[in-house]
C-alpha cells in the first residue's frame, strides 16, 4: 500500500466528476482566477488575497523589508514547486500510479541590478530556473518516467512561464 493511497483515491473520484462535468459542459473548463495585493502602510510587507485565503509577502531587510513573508520572485519560485507536486498527484491518479511522496524543489537566479537602479543587460527576471522532482513510488521506471513527462506537459505554472503568455495592464 502506498503512503498516498488514502488521498490519491479521494483525488481519483474528484478527477472523475470534473471530467464528466466538462465532458457535459466544456466551456466550464475555463477558470478565472484572481489575486490581490496593496501595501500594508509603513512596514512596507505587501498582504496578498487570493480567493478566500490571505498572506504576507516582504522584502529582506536589505530592500527596507522585514522578511515577514516570502518575496515575490520566492512566492513564484514556490508556486511552481507547488503547482508541479500537484501535477505529479493529478498524473499519478490518471495513470492508476502508486505514490508515497514528491517533492519538487525549484531554484533560479536573479540579477538584482535593475531593481535597485542600477544598470542592467536585461529587464530584471528570474534566469535559470530548474527543479528537482523528488517522486517515492514502488511504480516501474518506465511508468516514473511517463509521469515525469506528463507533468512537464500538463503542469500550468511551468508552461505559463515556458511559453510567452499576454500581460497588460489595464486601466
Amino acid at each position: 500500500m502506498a503512503l498516498l493511497d488514502s488521498y490519491l483515491a479521494r483525488k481519483t473520484a474528484v478527477l472523475a466528476a470534473r471530467q464528466a462535468d466538462y465532458t457535459a459542459q466544456p466551456e466550464s473548463s475555463t477558470l478565472t482566477i484572481k489575486a490581490v495585493s496593496n501595501v500594508a502602510g509603513i512596514t512596507g510587507a505587501r498582504p496578498v488575497r487570493v480567493g478566500s485565503h490571505s498572506f504576507i509577502t516582504d522584502s529582506a531587510p536589505g530592500l527596507a523589508g522585514h522578511a515577514l513573508g516570502p518575496t515575490s520572485p520566492e512566492l513564484l519560485l514556490g508556486s511552481l514547486a507547488s503547482c508541479l507536486v500537484h501535477t505529479y498527484l493529478i498524473q499519478a491518479v490518471l495513470m492508476n500510479l502508486p505514490l508515497d511522496q514528491v517533492e519538487v524543489e525549484v531554484t533560479g537566479q536573479l540579477d538584482m541590478s535593475g531593481v535597485v537602479g542600477l544598470p542592467y543587460d536585461q529587464p530584471p527576471r528570474i534566469d535559470n530556473i530548474t527543479y528537482v522532482a523528488h517522486v517515492q513510488s514502488t511504480a516501474s521506471p518506465e511508468d516514473i518516467a511517463r509521469m515525469h513527462q506528463a507533468a512537464e506537459e500538463t503542469c500550468p505554472v511551468l508552461n505559463t512561464l515556458r511559453y510567452p503568455v499576454s500581460i497588460a495592464r489595464v486601466e
